[in-house]
């Protein structure tokens, strides 16, 4: 089941022309992921201070379909697509609110994004620590 994070779209997060600047759906999807994790009790700063590690991101690869809008309500998902002791994939989404008059969500931009945990002072690649684990499964 995928979480969602609602993302209104402000000025800043739009070009000349009034249409999201290709860039910042990595922005929304971080916040998304971000939500995601503390929403199953995993909190970065936490991480880093108590488990010594952190989170980076080492692969995004995303398809724009559709552009947002200045003023559009967005609604970004994430959901777990893979994981592996040193490094989890989520699949993500960035849907158009409210939906189109056919009931059919209006995809915008979808990605997969890889991130790999590292110990927070070397920047050394490491396993997830178990705790960590067993919340996203």
């Amino acid at each position: 089941m995928a979480f969602t994070f609602p993302i209104r779209v402000y000025w800043e997060d739009t070009d000349a022309g009034g249409i999201v600047f290709y860039a910042n759906y990595l922005k929304f999807f971080e916040r998304a992921r971000t939500e995601w994790l503390r929403n199953l009790g995993v909190e970065q700063q936490k991480l880093r201070d108590e488990a010594g590690g952190m989170f980076v991101v080492t692969q995004a690869e995303l398809n724009y379909l559709r552009p947002a809008r200045l003023d559009d309500l967005l609604e970004v998902t994430a959901v777990l697509q893979s994981a592996g002791r040193a490094s989890i994939t989520i699949a993500q989404q960035a849907f158009l609110r409210p939906v189109s008059s056919d009931g059919t969500p209006q995809l915008l931009c979808e990605g997969s994004i890889r991130i790999g945990w590292v110990d927070s002072t070397s920047m050394r690649p490491a396993r997830i620590p178990n705790s960590i684990v067993e919340k996203l499964s």
